[in-house]
């Protein structure tokens, strides 16, 4: 085959220069003639061409097609270690630790975009040895949760199943401190509006903690890929197929600090997570939840503006999402109520994962000042 290709190609070549050449002298000439041998370069670049073109579909059907890495030997525990409930027809998984003897204080953690419930382990254990209950859930179309499509993902969808997961458990009647970060921030907030403004919540929230969340649009900068994938209508499904582990640790790098970088087995666990249950191809639906954001800041923001319960924010001050100084200002100037811990100026977007230390610190001294 590499013969004749080369030869084909070569033919082509040769074809091309001589019609160049035609096409030149006959600029010079009132009445330019077309050689019969250029039509035929012409055919023979195309015929290469299309032998090209076969030769790259069954390659890229293959590489489209490819399967999800195997979970790694922590994502393995993490997930034999949780559980499955039933909403709605689909199945969610959370993590349901029993902590310490003699509090009945209860903690949920609500994980952001596009990761999963996963993104606690690093403070797991400390939050075990304050808490009696350490609960976190994955939402509908993140880590080992079912990833429905085409499905409508929604925030409101998102409150609803970590509702019900409160009901399944049976605490319902239970005050719950919620600790949210990034998408999970915009949960916990129509939790709150749920709460306190309609009261058909159906969660007791004790506290709030907030961390690195989009909750103000004005401040919100998403990454590129994220309004490529949010706004890209049909193309998308295509773009979320042609998603791959280099593609996904290159952007994610990026709202990590410098100093502060996962490992390779943590970015591969974050990519495994995605693509457990082909999580890779809601990737766009779920992304609509910038614009519902948007459509819906008055609920959210203002739930977080009037509540009486206590709230807290921890904050990487390197987030390029959620620039400094810009959102904490206004975070400050709006919710005057709440507290503010800023970590490092290394700590960027991940705050949990890249100064577990210095976040639990915060989280604790919160919990413990009410």
């Amino acid at each position: 085959m590499s013969l004749n290709s080369t030869n084909f190609t070569s033919a082509a070549n040769t074809s091309q220069t001589r019609c160049d050449k035609a096409q030149e002298s006959s600029m010079t000439r009132d009445s330019p003639q077309i050689k019969p041998e250029c039509v035929s370069g012409r055919r023979v670049r195309r015929e290469w061409w299309l032998h090209v073109g076969l030769l790259c579909i069954p390659l890229v059907a293959v590489y489209l097609y490819i399967p999800p890495p195997q979970l790694s030997p922590a994502l393995n525990t993490w997930r034999s270690s949780g559980h499955f409930f039933t909403f709605r027809g689909y199945d969610a998984f959370y993590k349901d630790s029993v902590g310490v003897v003699g509090s009945s204080d209860v903690v949920l953690l609500l994980h952001g975009f596009p990761t999963s419930s996963y993104d606690w382990y690093k403070i797991w254990d400390s939050l075990t040895q304050r808490f009696n209950r350490v609960i976190a859930i994955d939402f509908l179309g993140f880590g080992f949760s079912d990833k429905p499509r085409p499905h409508i993902y929604s925030i409101f969808e998102q409150a609803s199943l970590v509702e019900a997961l409160v009901a399944q458990l049976g605490l319902s009647e239970q005050r719950i401190n919620i600790l949210s970060h990034d998408y999970g921030d915009t949960v916990a907030l129509e939790l709150l509006y749920r709460s306190d403004q309609n009261r058909t919540g159906r969660i007791i929230i004790n506290s709030l903690c907030l961390s690195n969340g989009g909750i103000f649009p004005e401040t919100h900068y998403p990454r590129l890929i994220q309004t490529v994938l949010k706004n890209s209508g049909f193309i998308s499904p295509v773009l979320t197929r042609l998603m791959n582990f280099q593609l996904f640790s290159r952007g994610i790098s990026d709202v990590f600090g410098p100093y502060t970088q996962p490992t390779e087995a943590d970015f591969w666990d974050m990519w495994t997570g995605i693509r457990f249950n082909d999580g890779n191809l809601v990737m766009d639906s779920i992304l609509q939840y910038i614009n519902q954001r948007l459509k819906h800041r008055e609920r959210w923001v203002g739930a977080l503006t009037s509540t009486s319960t206590p709230l807290h924010m921890i904050y990487g001050p390197l987030d390029p999402v959620n620039p400094h100084p810009q959102f904490i200002q206004l975070y400050r100037k709006l919710v005057q109520r709440s507290t503010v811990s800023i970590l490092d100026e290394h700590v960027s977007h991940y705050p949990q994962l890249e100064d577990p230390a210095g976040f639990i610190n915060a989280y604790l001294s919160f919990i413990n000042s009410f």
